[in-house]
């Protein structure tokens, strides 16, 4: 009985490797991505609670992609963004009536891990892969922001996007994320110690309580390069 037990768990755990598309461990043909991005940027906090694109700014950077094979990328970039907010038009009653308004330029540098849906080529068909895929990513980054009361933070963005081989070693994009920051002063540029957007309702924050976010939502295009080294025909 135990034979046969053990019988019928490697065969189960056989069937999921078999299962598995052999595309998510093959290389892809160029090793690297290198490009720009450019589109817009919004703040959710204290002064927007709900509303997207809530007075959007610009934003614009420049990324690097390592493609260990189809499904997964790793993605650094710099990114450069303009980011404001007024509590008159946020929806919020603040305590007083009083009213502030804020407005930032950030630089953000960042790593993020992506998986494709498709294994993403124009090549090698016969495995699967398309010319196309949206992806999930997610990451972890360092934010600076110019003020009178600077700021400078760590920070989680989660998005997702869609991308397209245009022609060989030229992708296109777009891709959309928030950025989840780790304080509630990032809606602060003044130094006074009057009322602000810093904690205006008093009530102590949590991971997910009273913290600030902001958003990019951009196009992107790279170039790909470095070919990857084919150990059966010693390209």
């Amino acid at each position: 009985m135990k034979i046969e037990r053990s019988v019928g768990v490697s065969l189960f755990v056989m069937s999921l490797f078999i299962m598995i598309p052999t595309a998510d461990i093959r290389a892809q043909e160029y090793k690297y991505e290198i490009g720009g991005a450019a589109g817009t940027s919004f703040y959710m906090g204290d002064a927007n609670k709900t509303q997207f694109y809530l007075h959007p700014g610009l934003s614009g950077g420049f990324l690097f992609r390592y493609n260990p094979n189809f499904l997964w990328s790793i993605k650094t970039g710099i990114f450069i963004a303009n980011v404001s907010g007024k509590s008159d038009d946020s929806g919020n009653a603040f305590p007083y009536a009083q009213q502030a308004s804020f407005q930032r330029t950030l630089a953000e540098l960042g790593t993020q891990v992506e998986f494709n849906f498709f294994p993403y080529s124009d090549k090698y068909a016969y495995l699967g892969t398309r010319p196309y895929t949206p992806y999930l990513f997610t990451g972890a980054g360092v934010t600076y922001a110019e003020g009178n009361k600077k700021f400078i933070g760590a920070n989680i963005p989660v998005g997702m996007g869609f991308k397209y081989k245009l022609k060989n070693r030229m992708n296109i994009g777009i891709e959309f994320s928030m950025r989840k920051l780790f304080g509630d002063d990032f809606d602060v540029t003044e130094k006074t110690t009057g009322w602000n957007l810093d904690n205006p309702f008093s009530i102590e924050g949590s991971f997910l309580k009273n913290k600030d976010w902001y958003s990019f939502t951009m196009i992107f295009l790279t170039w790909e390069f470095s070919m990857r080294e084919d150990p059966c025909h010693g390209n």
